[in-house]
Order: C-alpha cells, then sequence, then structure tokens
C-alpha cells in the first residue's frame, strides 16, 4: 500500500529524529565503556613496572617491603576480601529483615517515616563513619574480643590480643555503611511487586510469612541480588573508613581479632609518600588488581540477575 506524500512528509522527520535518538544514546553508552577501557589502561601502563619485576606472583605474594623495594598485593587483597565478606554476613540478614518489615508489615507512615531516615544515613560522609568506629566501635569491640577468645577460642578466627581494631571492626563498620543501600534498594524493589499476587496468596491461605517466602522473594529475586552485589562493590572500594579502623597492618592472619590491611586504605595511606618508581607501580598495581575485582563482582552479579530473570519468566 503506497503511502501518501503528506503521510511520508510527517513521518521523516520522525523517522529522523529517532535515528538521532539512537545514535545519541549510543554515543553516550560508547563514552561510558571508553572511559573504563581508559582507566584500565592507564593503570596498566603506569604499573608495567611491577608487573615486569614480579609478574604474576605479584597477587599472591605476601611481602611488602618498600625499603627493601619487595612488593606482594596478598595483604591488601586478603583484607580487602575478608572485610567484605565479613560485611555482607552482617549486613544481608539485618538489611534483607529490615525490608521485608518495612514493605510488608509496618504501616505505610511509619515505613516512609523510618526508610526516609535509612535513606540519610547513606548521605553521611564515611570520614564520620570512620570517627564513629574510632569512638564507639572500637571501644566495644576492645571489650567484646577478650569474651571472644574465652568462648570461641577454639576456632582460629577469634585468636589474638585485644586490640579493637582490627578486621572485625572493619567488617562491622563496613556492614553499618552498606546497610542503607540493601534495605532501600530491597524495600523499593518489594513494593513493586503486583498487590495482586499478594492477594491471591493470601486467599489461599498463606500466612504472611508465606506470602513474603514464596511469592515477594521470587518475584524480586533478581533485584534483591542486585542490590546485595551493588553493596559489596561499595564495601571493596571503601576507603576513608576502613583505613582508621582496620589496623593498616600488611599480613595475612585467620583471626579476625588482628589487624589488617585492604587494597583502598594502603593506596590512601602510602601513595603520597611513595619514594621510588617501583613503589609507585607497585601500588597503582594494586588498585588495578582492585579495578579487576570489582569488574568480576558486576559480570558475576549480571549473569546471576539474568539467570534469575529467565528462570521467573
Amino acid at each position: 500500500m503506497r503511502m501518501s506524500p503528506s503521510v511520508l512528509a510527517l513521518a521523516g522527520p520522525r523517522w529522523g529524529a529517532d535515528d538521532a535518538f539512537r545514535r545519541m544514546t549510543l554515543a553516550f553508552g560508547l563514552v561510558i565503556v571508553g572511559l573504563a577501557v581508559a582507566m584500565g589502561g592507564t593503570m596498566a601502563v603506569n604499573s608495567r613496572l611491577a608487573w615486569r619485576a614480579f609478574g604474576l606472583p605479584f597477587i599472591w605474594t605476601s611481602t611488602w617491603d618498600p625499603v627493601a623495594e619487595v612488593f606482594g598485593a596478598w595483604p591488601f587483597i586478603w583484607g580487602t576480601l575478608v572485610s567484605s565478606a565479613l560485611a555482607l554476613s552482617v549486613a544481608v540478614p539485618l538489611g534483607l529483615g529490615t525490608a521485608v518489615f518495612l514493605a510488608e508489615v509496618a504501616p505505610r507512615r511509619l515505613s516512609d517515616a523510618a526508610s526516609f531516615a535509612i535513606e540519610l544515613l547513606a548521605a553521611i560522609p564515611t570520614v564520620i563513619m570512620g570517627l564513629m568506629g574510632i569512638f564507639i566501635l572500637v571501644p566495644l569491640v576492645r571489650w567484646a574480643e577478650p569474651w571472644l577468645a574465652r568462648t570461641l577460642g577454639f576456632l582460629p578466627f577469634f585468636r589474638g590480643a585485644p586490640y579493637g581494631v582490627g578486621m572485625l571492626t572493619a567488617g562491622l563498620l563496613l556492614a553499618f555503611i552498606i546497610l542503607p543501600y540493601i534495605v532501600s534498594i530491597t524495600r523499593e524493589i518489594m513494593l513493586t511487586v503486583p498487590r495482586s499476587l499478594r492477594e491471591a496468596a493470601l486467599g489461599l491461605g498463606a500466612t504472611k510469612w508465606e506470602v513474603v517466602r514464596l511469592v515477594v522473594f521470587p518475584y524480586a529475586r533478581s533485584g534483591v541480588t542486585g542490590a546485595v552485589f551493588l553493596a559489596l562493590g561499595r564495601a571493596l572500594g571503601e576507603t576513608m573508613a576502613v583505613t582508621m579502623v582496620i589496623g593498616n597492618t600488611p599480613k595475612v592472619s585467620l583471626s579476625l581479632l588482628e589487624p589488617g590491611y585492604s587494597m583502598a586504605a594502603v593506596l590512601a595511606n602510602e601513595f603520597a609518600e611513595a619514594s621510588s618508581d617501583l613503589y609507585v607501580h607497585s601500588l597503582v598495581a594494586i588498585g588495578l588488581v582492585l579495578f579487576g575485582i570489582t569488574i568480576v563482582v558486576n559480570a558475576i552479579a549480571r549473569l546471576m540477575i539474568h539467570r534469575a530473570t529467565v528462570r521467573a519468566s
């Protein structure tokens, strides 16, 4: 069927605008990809001396000696992974439980007020969180550590002197930092579950807990997974708060009571005082490893979300 000239004249500008919009959004996406590639390439170029001197064993070498110019990233990788895992183990159950209460149990007025207060926590500067950790959390952990050593000292995770600063303190402070992200995002996702699904389950005789477990969580699984991995990315890159309470000791220990070090913390502490090119390149190499870990974490998150979406459909 032939289109009249007036219709073609009307459709032409629309098609042209649509093509321009497509090209513009493509350019925006390419800019983001280009920035990520440029960041990785810059760090790779500026860490070449470290990789040339130490090779891949740089990643699992535990020695960090600026005087002898022997560098290994494993103590910082260990500190970052352990503190982030500990933070998730505390924040995820607490955050999911809080989100379920706010979305499914609490009155709407109370839920909105509490959600606003929780979201304000995410806006607190992390240096303030670090000060709170020093003056509040460190004394509490130092008081609790002797009891933990007496009660759970048969485990390697609770052996050591009661310093107060260390992996346990860093993990707890990180949990408090990432908790608002988990609660806010999970609550918003749960509120998007259609009301008809809840009413249908209740009409079949399901309890409130069964509605949450069998209807709400399966529907919101992909979003909850994304919230958890967003919080994990936040924990991996946290700098100032962790630097102030982790102890900043480059050693690997199974004990959560011992001081440790993270990749972001060593960059913040030692980059300004790096006195040789190899020292600087080793620090940049740690930044490159951290960049790679965050990419891997986000890739795993996307894969899990995709699988959850396919399974739900």
